[in-house]
Parts: structure tokens; C-alpha cells; sequence
């Protein structure tokens, strides 16, 4: 391999690439300054992906023949950034992470002029329904029940069962595009918006003692944008408590239940007892996903009610009542969290102060109480400074191999103490501020 080759290779090989997390307005600079596959090579992904990704985050791209168009001079206008729609993307992160990225607080629309859209261009199926129920049919069912649980977690919000799916969805898809129709955008909650589900109980008359319905739940919720304001929809085939009787394996209500024909060797080894039984009736549950919004309303059907499908109407208006009610429960929660934020600071400056006072007051104690000890050495030492010098003057009337032999004990019984200088002592002291 030539010296150009190696270097071409090593080029090659050391493609610039990006990090994320990546903002919309980073996105718009990278797919408007290089062609789409060059883009997506640089965070490992494919173009078709990368294509997505913009779409999630409405951020316009350069058409086909953008960039072929531009090589030969042709000059070619770029679209401008729009702004963010309630729903869309703020941020994408390679790995998936997600990152908390500050939204303005949700407002609702500033007028409820109905935005009707002209017939013959009128979806017949919106998005979220499309492929919806092949992969609730191929799911499982919950445990000991009959509600279905699909595989994959970012669907529309439904807990229904095998029989009552299509009559979910069909609801499903009027009412979305009847929002979709009055402008109100009917998506699964963006990654990384933090949003919050509300629980669902199917029956029909909640008891008071404790439920678990193991039914499926979502990934992420979904909501209608009314105004900025996200406003969480769950539909629920309803569940009531009937006498049923448990017939090789299944429970079948009592009403419906035929007894095998009487006969010499027949048995019927059956009982009876109460249990939950989806009724085929629908639920919708609209509800606040935000933290500090409480609200939640249902509109049900029932045997001598209107179906939901009738009801559509009515409940748009009534949710574009309360989506000025949810954004004032925003509103109040934020002003509240910043209290109790406040709140918490003071006390956490109290708790820092506190803390301080202890550290100072412990700090002087020990500083006391090793002074005391150097004072007490001191004078320790002052006595034993003061034996040596003594027996060495004692000495000094002793005869010559009499002191000669004193003079050399002395030595050993210095040695043996050591330094006796409480000055080495004072000087490793610490004083309340060092420590």
C-alpha cells in the first residue's frame, strides 16, 4: 500500500462522529449542511432512521435531488426551522436516554374556532390506529383474565379484550380524527416529556377493597394537545361482577350456561362463583399527566345509554373546557413546587447552619481539650527535665568512675524516654479555625 493509499484509508476510517443529545436546532444545521446518509454515518444509524428522527422533532429536510441540484449551481431554497408543536420532540439521544429538556407551561388554545377540514381530503384512519389491532391480537392474554396484552408498549392506550377490539378501535378512530378535525393533535406522548399515566380500574362499579387487573400499560401515554395542554385518553372495555360457573377450564355466566343433557354416565363436575366479566361496554378516560394536576373524568356506556360513538361531540367540547381548567392546575402545582422548593432551601440552610455550629463547637472543644493535655506534658516534662538535670549535678561530686558511670545510666533513661519537649507537642496543635 502506497503512502496515498494509507492515508486515504486512515481518512476513511476516522469519519467524524457526533454525540448526542441533540437539540432541534442542531438537527436542522446538520441535515441542511450535508446530505442525509453522510448525517446519519456520523451517529451510526441509517438515513430512513435519521428521516424519522426529524419528523418526531418537525424538522424539515432537504427533498430528493436537494443536493445533486446544489453540485451543479442550481441554487436551492431552505425551508426554515418552524416551531416546536405541542407533541413534537425537543431533543434525541443515540442510546435512547432521556433528557429532561424545560417546556413552557401548557396553555390552552386562545380561541375554540373549530378547524374543519374539506371531506374528500378527510383521513378515513388515523396513524396511531393503523397495524393497531394485529398487534394486540398476536399478544397474550392477562393473567387470569381476557384482556389483551400486546408485545409491543407504544400503542394507543386501549384495555380491552379479543371480542371488544374492534368496537375500540372503530371508537378509537372517529374520535381521534373528530379531534384531529377541530385542530387538537391525537399522538403518543414525546420521549422524554415525562408525562403520567393514570391508573385504570376496568369494572364498572370499583369495589373498596384492593384490585389488581394485570392489564397491559403502555410505554408512553396517549394524549390530545389542546392548545400546549397534553390531556391523557384511555379506553377501557368496562368489567362487571356476575354469577358465573367455572365448565372445563372457563367461566361462563349463569345465564348463559347449558347444562349437559341427562344421561346414565353423564357428570357435570362445574361450580359456581362471582368474577369479573368484560361486559362489552366502553370507557373513556380522560385525565391529567401532569404531577401536580389532579383532574380525571370518564364518560361510560350503558345498557340505556347512548353509545360513545354518540357521544364524541359532547366530549369535545368538554374537553376543551378542561383543558383551561388542567392548565390552571398546572399553574397552581408549579407555583406550589417552587414553595415548597423554596421551602425546602430554607431548610436545608438551616440544616447547613446547624451543622455548622455543631462542627465549630466540637472544633473548640478539641482544641480546649488538647491544649490542656500540651499544659499537662508541659509540666510533665518541666519535672522530668528538672530530675536530669539535678542527678547530672549530683554527679559532678562523684568520683570520676562513679560519674562516669551515672552520666552514662542518664543517657540510657533519656533514650529510653525520649523527647520531653512540649514545644514538639504545641507545635502539631490545632487551633479551632484549622480544623
Amino acid at each position: 500500500m502506497t503512502a496515498t493509499d494509507d492515508s486515504l484509508g486512515k481518512s476513511a476510517d476516522s469519519q467524524e462522529k457526533l454525540e448526542t443529545p441533540l437539540t432541534r436546532e442542531a438537527l436542522y444545521a446538520l441535515v441542511w449542511s450535508e446530505p442525509m446518509l453522510k448525517v446519519a454515518a456520523k451517529f451510526g444509524v441509517s438515513s430512513s432512521y435519521m428521516a424519522r428522527v426529524c419528523t418526531r422533532m418537525n424538522v424539515p429536510r432537504p427533498e430528493r435531488g436537494y443536493w445533486a441540484k446544489l453540485a451543479v449551481g442550481n441554487t436551492q431554497k431552505q425551508v426554515p426551522l418552524p416551531e416546536a408543536h405541542p407533541g413534537n420532540e425537543l431533543i434525541w439521544s443515540r442510546d435512547g436516554s432521556s433528557e429532561h429538556v424545560p417546556r413552557p407551561l401548557p396553555k390552552p388554545p386562545v380561541h375554540t374556532r373549530r378547524m374543519r377540514t374539506t371531506p374528500t381530503l378527510r383521513m378515513s384512519q388515523h396513524p396511531l390506529i393503523n397495524g393497531t389491532k394485529a398487534l394486540f391480537e398476536s399478544g397474550r392474554l392477562s393473567y387470569g383474565g381476557e384482556y389483551l396484552k400486546p408485545a409491543k408498549k407504544l400503542l394507543v392506550d386501549m384495555a380491552v379484550t379479543k371480542t371488544g377490539l374492534d368496537k375500540a378501535l372503530s371508537f378509537a378512530n372517529q374520535f381521534f380524527l373528530s379531534l384531529e378535525e377541530h385542530g387538537y393533535r391525537v399522538v403518543i406522548a414525546p420521549h422524554g416529556e415525562h408525562l403520567r399515566r393514570e391508573e385504570v380500574d376496568e369494572r364498572e362499579n370499583p369495589g373498596k377493597h384492593r384490585h389488581f387487573n394485570n392489564l397491559w400499560s403502555p410505554g408512553r401515554d396517549t394524549v390530545v394537545y389542546v392548545g400546549t395542554v397534553a390531556i391523557g385518553l384511555t379506553i377501557i372495555e368496562m368489567s362487571e361482577e356476575v354469577e358465573v360457573r367455572y365448565v372445563n377450564g372457563e367461566y361462563v355466566r349463569v345465564r348463559d350456561y347449558v347444562p349437559p343433557k341427562r344421561g346414565r354416565y353423564a357428570v357435570d363436575h362445574s361450580w359456581t362463583t362471582m368474577k369479573d366479566i368484560p361486559t362489552g361496554r366502553l370507557c373513556l378516560q380522560a385525565y391529567s399527566p401532569y404531577a401536580r394536576a389532579k383532574w380525571k373524568k370518564q364518560w361510560r356506556e350503558t345498557t340505556a345509554a347512548r353509545s360513545l360513538d354518540a357521544q364524541i361531540r359532547g366530549i369535545v367540547k368538554e374537553l376543551e373546557e378542561a383543558a383551561v381548567e388542567v392548565a390552571h392546575l398546572v399553574e397552581e402545582g408549579m407555583r406550589q413546587a417552587e414553595i415548597e422548593h423554596q421551602q425546602w432551601e430554607a431548610q436545608r440552610r438551616e440544616w447547613r447552619r446547624e451543622e455548622e455550629e455543631r462542627r465549630t463547637a466540637k472544633a473548640l472543644k478539641q482544641s480546649r481539650e488538647d491544649l490542656h493535655h500540651i499544659i499537662d506534658r508541659w509540666a510533665e516534662s518541666n519535672r522530668i527535665e528538672q530530675f536530669f538535670v539535678e542527678a547530672e549535678r549530683r554527679a559532678a561530686a562523684l568520683d570520676a568512675e562513679e560519674r562516669l558511670r551515672l552520666l552514662d545510666r542518664l543517657k540510657q533513661a533519656r533514650e529510653l524516654i525520649g523527647s520531653i519537649d512540649a514545644l514538639d507537642h504545641f507545635l502539631d496543635w490545632k487551633s479551632p479555625d484549622e480544623r
